[in-house]
């Protein structure tokens, strides 16, 4: 794909559409990059929106998505809202010539990836999916060390994103899996699955097998202190937790673990395990979801001898460095991630397609 790149010295000028919790960390972002300058926002919330527009100077506030993308002199779009309106809103975005960030997942499933991604190609416009954890500093941290050879060969990982009380608004659009797609193995398990083939050098997936459980959920459970069944909106039709066994080419195994709600430790876990021909490493992430604090562990000998060490990084939340690299993508410049065509996270949504088929059928799906 050819995309039509903005000059560098040209001010960028961009919208997001969505004032939640994702889309002020877009704002936050692009706020921090010079040469931007964030000209429309649209949200539902009125009170919010005034608040926002006032806090980022920002011109125009729109209470349509609509009204946003026909906005003269745009050039590129933030969709940060309920993961059924992603397809339709980067489509439309797209098809008027606008670069497109969206938030993960890609879209509820892959078909409406794979109509994005035509839009971006067709467009000749940069199509990216807001994947921070990739970005953190602890597993790049362990990129360094894997992408050295100082593992050997990763035949075998394990990965997961545990919570004990983590429904996102239990009830909400989130427990809908018309407007979200699924539950966590769409919301938090494809950072999960991302960044674990990120690590492991991007090995193309043949198999998996999963399973999905809805247990406290549907009993109004797992949700924090705000959210409860009492006051929803929608039945809880999703899972509250997924495993996943996925077989990779070359041998590989990756074992995928995403909950929302798990009888646990309270705080937020976030891991990665890795076992290779020359050494092992644990990556652990307490408190993924607000402050986390990180561990790396390497396991490995020299002479005979254990050679363990630990990385020392800080994890953060990255949601700087996505901004970063689509500005940097839509400039023109030096990226960090490759392909800006949606075509990696299309293949993340073909994998999470597969995991939904075999729990439901109960069988291996091959992709």
């Amino acid at each position: 794909m050819s995309i039509q790149q903005q000059a560098p010295s040209a001010t960028l000028k961009v919208g997001v559409v969505g004032i939640g919790w994702a889309g002020q960390q877009h704002l936050k972002a692009y706020s921090n990059i010079d040469g931007v300058e964030i000209v429309a926002v649209a949200g539902m919330e009125a009170d919010l929106l005034a608040q926002l527009k006032e806090e980022y100077s920002i011109p125009h506030a729109f209470a349509r998505w609509e009204d946003l993308i026909e906005l003269e002199g745009l050039d590129a779009v933030s969709v940060a809202v309920p993961t059924f309106l992603h397809a339709p809103i980067a489509i439309a975005s797209l098809e008027r010539g606008l670069h497109v960030l969206s938030e993960k997942p890609l879209a509820r499933n892959a078909v409406e990836g794979q109509q994005m991604v035509d839009a971006a190609r067709k467009a000749g416009r940069v199509l990216d999916v807001a994947f921070n954890h990739r970005r953190r500093g602890d597993i790049q941290a362990l990129k360094e060390v894997i992408d050295a050879g100082t593992l050997g060969r990763p035949y075998y990982a394990k990965a997961s994103w545990l919570r004990r009380q983590g429904i996102p608004m239990l009830g909400s659009w989130f427990t809908n899996p018309e407007l979200a797609g699924g539950g966590p193995l769409a919301d938090i398990g494809v950072h999960v699955l991302d960044y674990s083939l990120h690590l492991l050098g991007e090995p193309k997936v043949l198999a998996v097998s999963a399973s999905t459980h809805s247990e406290l959920g549907p009993r109004g459970l797992g949700g924090n202190a705000r959210y409860t069944a009492s006051n929803s909106s929608h039945k809880f039709e999703v899972e509250d937790f997924a495993s996943a066994f996925i077989r990779l080419e070359g041998g590989g195994t990756l074992i995928l673990e995403a909950g929302w709600a798990t009888y646990r430790d309270e705080r937020d876990l976030m891991d990665f395990t890795v076992y290779g021909t020359d050494g092992g490493a644990d990556l652990r992430s307490v408190g993924a979801s607000e402050n986390p604090v990180a561990d790396v562990h390497v396991f490995t000998e020299k002479d005979g001898e254990n050679a363990d060490f630990e990385v020392v990084a800080e994890p953060g939340r990255a949601h700087q460095a996505v901004v970063d690299d689509f500005v940097a993508a839509v400039r023109g410049g030096e990226t960090v991630w490759g392909s800006h065509d949606g075509s990696l996270a299309l293949s993340r949504a073909l994998v999470l397609d597969a995991c939904y088929k075999s729990a439901l059928e109960q069988r291996e799906v091959v992709l």
